[in-house]
């Protein structure tokens, strides 16, 4: 039994530009904008939030099914996945579209100027969640606006539990479709400005979205996270990265460890310190899907850092 992942597929073009935005952009001169930012370096990373979580349970030794509408230019990314392993025959390409892509351009100072192309995620409906399958939860992550939603209706008929996963498509949500979100949701993963934007919308903080689920998670960068279950919150410590190189997909990297300590039905405490240690491990790598461990490997992290084995 495994976990259908509803989401993103993306490819992540990245340029740095050796010097900073605003020794070039005049504030008084913004009405009339036109700059051109020469960037020596550039990298094309795979990404998207179902192919980033899908790829880290991978890494934990689950058979992740995700499930995403793709473009035309996919053939890269489908190779990849192949030469993973990672199951395929829930990616529907959708003729005539590109795979959604999100060009990043980063200065010195870590500011980032973004220009997304969502493709063939505008048609993530067309896909459904399928019935009578041997899945034991599902996620729905950012992917289309109307795509999320039909996604957790069919979860929620389907009769499979679902980690509801807004991320950055949570400003696409008002307040009463959130709360359908949480009213069909088994389980709920924000992190802390998604969970202070989600309270504004819906009136409803983490603890009192805590008794309508099983648990809601709050990450909080290097600090850790929050586990609340029935308005008590749990706190989780932060593994420690042997060095900070990328935080870009740690947060993807730390739902995978989520789902595979549901599906192994560990305790809160030690599912978010594999969580936690997720999200160690893809800190230190550039790219969303460059990381790499063996499970040995993991379980000998797990116990410098935590002091006891899963």
């Amino acid at each position: 039994m495994t976990a259908l992942i509803t989401g993103s597929m993306a490819y992540d073009t990245i340029m740095v530009f050796h010097d900073y935005f605003k020794n070039h952009i005049l504030p008084d001169q913004v009405h009339i904008l036109n700059v051109s930012f020469l960037v020596s370096d550039l990298r094309r990373e795979f990404g998207g939030c179902a192919g980033n979580i899908a790829y880290n349970l991978k890494l934990l030794g689950k058979e992740p099914l995700p499930m995403a509408t793709v473009g035309e230019d996919f053939g890269p990314y489908r190779e990849h996945l192949a030469r993973l392993g990672i199951e395929l025959r829930y990616l529907k390409e959708i003729e005539g579209t590109y795979t959604a892509q999100a060009y990043i351009t980063t200065d010195l100072a870590d500011n980032q100027i973004t220009a997304f192309h969502p493709g063939a995620m505008n048609y993530a409906h067309l896909n459904r969640v399928p019935e009578n399958v041997d899945i034991r939860l599902g996620v729905v992550a950012p992917d289309g606006r109307e795509g999320m939603l039909c996604h957790a209706e069919q979860f929620h008929r389907a009769g499979i539990p679902f980690i509801f996963d807004p991320g950055q498509g949570t400003p696409m949500f008002d307040g009463a479709e959130l709360i359908r979100f949480i009213e069909l949701a088994t389980w709920v993963i924000v992190n802390d400005y998604e969970a202070k934007l989600i309270e504004e919308k819906t009136r409803l903080s983490p603890e009192l979205i805590s008794e309508r689920v099983d648990a809601v998670v709050v990450t909080q960068g290097a600090a850790g996270s929050l586990v609340y279950v029935d308005r008590r919150p749990l706190k989780i410590l932060p593994a420690k990265p042997k060095r900070v190189v990328d935080p870009t997909g740690c947060g993807d990297a730390y739902r995978a460890g989520v789902i595979f300590g549901l599906l192994e039905g560990y305790d809160w405490e030690t599912i978010g310190a594999i969580a936690s240690l997720m999200g160690a491990i893809k800190v230190e790598n550039a790219g969303t899907q460059n990381h790499r461990f063996t499970m040995e490997e993991f379980r000998q992290r797990f116990w410098d850092n935590f002091g006891y084995h899963f």
